[in-house]
């Protein structure tokens, strides 16, 4: 599945609720849809936020895909790209009191993969949660 949404905080609700959805389906314990929401509202906050600072002539491109193996969430904005290297790392002690940039580190910690594109403009962030094989299948 594959849409465009406003830059807008509706947008993430809306972005957050089909993660869950695809999580859902794909058998996810309570715990595994609740980080993958999680990561997934993050990825789409820091899209409208920090990627398209809530202009609301850009949009944010969201596709979500169960592979059978994986789960796989791209977010996309089309601001002015992100370089991951130059975030602050929030776990040094100058940053423990930050109010921002714990997004990235959660995301990172919630998913099993993360892969950042610059698009020029804008950056794509994909998040992928592998699934765990099937009782019986190897």
């Amino acid at each position: 599945m594959s849409f465009s949404l406003k830059s807008t905080m509706e947008s993430v609700s809306e972005v957050e609720a089909a993660a869950d959805k695809l999580a859902e389906e794909a058998g996810l314990d309570e715990d595994e849809r609740f980080r993958l929401a999680m990561a997934v509202r993050e990825a789409a906050v820091n899209a409208v936020l920090h990627g398209n600072e809530y202009d609301p002539r850009k949009q944010i491109s969201v596709s979500l895909e169960n592979t059978g193996a994986s789960l796989v969430i791209s977010i996309a904005d089309q601001g002015k790209g992100l370089d991951p290297k130059t975030l602050p790392d929030p776990l040094a002690p100058e940053n423990l009191l930050r109010g921002t940039g714990r997004g990235i580190f959660l995301i990172r910690s919630f998913m099993d993969e993360v892969h950042f594109r610059q698009l020029h403009p804008g950056t794509e962030l994909t998040l992928i949660k592998h699934l765990a094989p099937a009782e019986g299948k190897t």
